[in-house]
C-alpha cells in the first residue's frame, strides 16, 4: 500500500504530499493488530497504535523499538499482556474506562444518535473526543516531534484514560520516558 502511495511510480495523485519520514499507522480491531505487523515488516512505518484489536502475531522475542501505544476498553486480552515486554521502543497502554470494542470508530457514537445503546459509558461524542486528541498527541509527538504532557500522565480533562502498565518494573518505566 505504502509503495502505490508514496513509492517510486505512485499511483496516487496527490502522492507529492505524504512525507516518507513521516508515516504512522493506527487502526481499530483487526485494523489495530495490522498495525504492529506492518511496523515489523516495513520500516518506513514510524510509529503505532492498535486500539483494542488482538495482536494476532506475536511480536518477535528480538522486539518492537519503534513508539507504539495499545488504547482499549477495559479487558484482559492476553496478547496485550504477552506482547508488552517485546515492545521495546517509546511504548503506552491506556485503557479508556466506559469504553467498549466500538468506540474507537464512529459506530457507537452513530449507533447512539439513533436511539440505540451498546451499554458503554462514553456518551454522545465522548469516545470519539477521547480517540482523537489521544491519537492526534501520539502522532504529534511522534511524526512532528511536539511535545505531548498529555501522554505523560493522567489528564483531568480525560479521567476515563488510564494507564495501564502490567507488572511495571523499572525497565518498564524507562521505556515509556519522553523521547524513547
Amino acid at each position: 500500500m505504502l509503495d502505490q502511495l508514496a513509492g517510486p511510480r505512485p499511483k496516487w495523485k496527490g502522492s507529492a504530499l505524504i512525507n516518507p519520514d513521516r508515516i504512522a499507522m493506527a487502526g481499530q480491531s483487526i485494523g489495530g493488530a495490522a498495525a504492529s505487523e506492518a511496523m515489523l515488516k516495513d520500516s518506513r512505518v514510524r510509529a503505532g497504535i492498535n486500539m483494542d484489536g488482538s495482536m494476532f502475531l506475536p511480536i518477535p522475542k528480538s522486539g518492537l523499538a519503534r513508539p507504539f501505544m495499545l488504547m482499549g476498553a477495559p479487558s484482559d486480552d492476553s496478547t496485550w499482556e504477552r506482547d508488552w515486554e517485546r515492545l521495546t521502543g517509546w511504548k503506552r497502554w491506556l485503557v479508556v474506562k466506559g469504553a467498549l470494542h466500538p468506540s474507537f470508530t464512529d459506530y457507537d457514537m452513530l449507533l447512539q444518535q439513533l436511539g440505540i445503546d451498546l451499554g458503554g459509558g462514553l456518551k454522545e461524542t465522548r469516545s470519539m473526543d477521547i480517540t482523537r486528541t489521544y491519537v492526534g498527541a501520539f502522532v504529534d509527538l511522534h511524526l512532528r516531534g511536539k511535545p505531548q504532557p498529555l501522554l505523560d500522565k493522567s489528564s483531568p480533562r480525560y479521567p476515563e484514560a488510564s494507564s495501564a502498565h502490567r507488572r511495571p518494573r523499572t525497565a518498564d518505566v524507562n521505556a515509556c520516558a519522553p523521547g524513547r
